[in-house]
């Protein structure tokens, strides 16, 4: 476990940063950033090394509760699921995410620091884009989790973050958090700064850098997120170039490997696959907990949610749900991977590997768990742009872009891949909104920044591409993005054994305050403002 308090680690991390004004001399274990081999290997350390995934799906609707004679469980796993107050430590806390990202922020000040400081020359230009980009996408990654969703009414008046744009030379500094509207200001400057001299050709491994492909992505999730739909479209196409069915995901390769969890979900996140824009790697428990070990198992995304709501019932197709049919699955091109037993019900998708290990000591078997993810790909740019599409009524486009996805990703022997406009306003109508002992894939919107009319095409394209998205980041994180911005209400359910809903025991609603994560203790007792509770 890791529990290092933030300011603290302003001071420590990296072994690169400034001397602070109580120090005459650069101390013995730091090092002076002054060539650009230093900047380069400085900023591998502007991503960061811990993972958001775990914190961002046990509070969206991706999970169940399967019941309190479930043991497999402990009080961190339960007070995020709950949406209740944060006392455990955990390597995929909120503590530790922000303490990760802000430590990787640090590192890209410091980069930005030296870069100045080495004359700002042209050969460390795509340098100087590289830490933009980190730092604008450490800080919106904070921002969705900590911060209610950007609402251009309210985002002037809703709490920010603070946006670190200087390496910290202060012991026990002070910050106020500002105003959303000023730290997604802080965060277009830096897209739009950083965007232009991102170069490929600096990176030995692109994929574990903000190359032009990932950088192009991450902005269409800004822009669209914001509202501002054609530079969202603009940044997807620069993403997926001309061919864009040629970046996305090879499943049939994917598929010719061995149908193991392990040696699949490894697969997905390797760096030889064309859609795979980002790489990062954490210290995180979340391969492991999207796997088929009984870890955790007490909060899972069970059969009975992937049937009624995620990957059945679909504009596609559908199955009748039931205990012992699980046909949905033969309806992509990778079928999830369907657990069932005593206290044992989880639908995997194969997306980590769940046994990667950093051991610190192997005669005696012990180390750190880590995660490989993928936080950007091709997928998300397409529908991004697709999304933007429908924004604008331009709905014929969109259709194009979805049906991309659908071919690429559904086994058409047992789907009907084709959607058109016709096809997807039937599909929304034929179902009521959902209640939480009577779920459907269709949930209300409540958009922070668009107009959707219920029962309208764009209504329907939405809940459409709305399902697209929770299959294709599930397991990964952004389907709170999703609830939060479309203002979507989500319900805490008890399920039983004979797959059916024991209770409903709780509400997140539009407006509740536990939107927003709350910001760890240590920095709300060094002075910072909390979220309201």
């Amino acid at each position: 476990m890791r529990n290092i308090n933030l300011f603290c680690a302003f001071l420590l991390t990296a072994a690169l940063v400034s001397c602070n004004k109580w120090l005459d001399v650069m101390p013995d274990n730091r090092a002076e950033v002054d060539t650009v081999e230093k900047v380069a290997k400085l900023l591998v350390s502007a991503y960061s090394d811990s993972e958001y995934i775990i914190c961002a799906e046990m509070v969206a609707d991706n999970l169940d509760d399967m019941g309190s004679s479930n043991p497999y469980t402990n009080r961190f796993y339960e007070q995020m699921y709950s949406w209740g107050e944060i006392t455990e430590t955990d390597n995929d806390s909120p503590n530790n995410v922000w303490q990760g990202y802000y430590g990787a922020i640090t590192n890209a000040n410091q980069a930005l620091l030296a870069i100045d400081e080495l004359g700002n020359t042209d050969e460390l230009a795509p340098y100087r884009g590289e830490a933009l980009i980190c730092r604008a996408y450490a800080h919106f990654i904070l921002a969705n989790l900590f911060c209610k969703a950007y609402n251009p009414a309210t985002a002037d008046k809703d709490l920010g973050i603070p946006y670190m744009e200087h390496p910290e030379t202060e012991l026990d500094p002070k910050y106020e958090r500002g105003n959303l509207a000023e730290v997604y200001g802080k965060i277009r400057a830096d897209i739009e700064e950083g965007l232009p001299l991102i170069n490929d050709g600096v990176y030995s491994v692109p994929k574990f850098h903000f190359n032009q492909r990932a950088a192009y992505t991450f902005a269409s999730r800004f822009y669209l997120f914001i509202g501002e739909w054609d530079e969202a479209i603009r940044c997807a196409n620069a993403a997926l170039g001309n061919s864009p069915q040629e970046m996305l995901r090879d499943y049939a390769t994917l598929a010719s490997y061995p149908r193991d969890l392990q040696v699949v979900g490894t697969q997905y996140s390797s760096s030889n696959w064309k859609n795979n824009f980002l790489l990062q790697a954490s210290v995180s428990y979340t391969g492991y907990f999207f796997s088929n070990y009984f870890f955790h198992a007490r909060f899972s995304q069970n059969n009975y949610l992937v049937q009624t709501e995620i990957m059945n019932n679909a504009p596609w197709g559908r199955y009748p749900a039931s205990a012992s049919s699980y046909s949905y699955a033969n309806m992509y091109k990778i079928a999830p991977y369907v657990y069932t037993g005593t206290n044992f019900d989880k639908t995997i998708l194969p997306k980590y590997n769940p046994r990667l290990i950093e051991y610190t000591d192997p005669v005696a078997g012990v180390g750190y768990f880590r995660t490989l993810s993928v936080p950007l790909t091709a997928e998300e740019a397409l529908l991004n742009r697709a999304e933007a599409y429908v924004m604008k009524e331009q709905y014929s486009d969109a259709l194009r872009d979805m049906n991309l996805w659908t071919s690429n990703t559904l086994n058409p022997l047992r789907a009907t891949p084709g959607l058109t406009a016709e096809s997807i306003k039937a599909w929304a109508d034929s179902f009521e909104y959902y209640e939480p002992d009577a779920p459907t894939p269709k949930k209300r919107l409540n958009p922070l920044v668009a107009e959707i009319e219920e029962g309208s095409d764009k209504e329907a394209f939405i809940h459409c591409i709305l399902y697209m998205r929770r299959i294709e980041f599930l397991q990964c994180g952004m389907r709170l993005f999703d609830v939060k911005r479309y203002g979507i209400e989500i319900y805490r359910r008890t399920i039983t054994s004979s797959f059916s809903v024991a209770s409903v025991d709780d509400k997140l609603t539009v407006n509740d305050e536990r939107r927003a994560l709350q910001l760890p203790k240590d920095v709300i007792t060094a002075g910072m403002t909390p979220n309201p509770r």
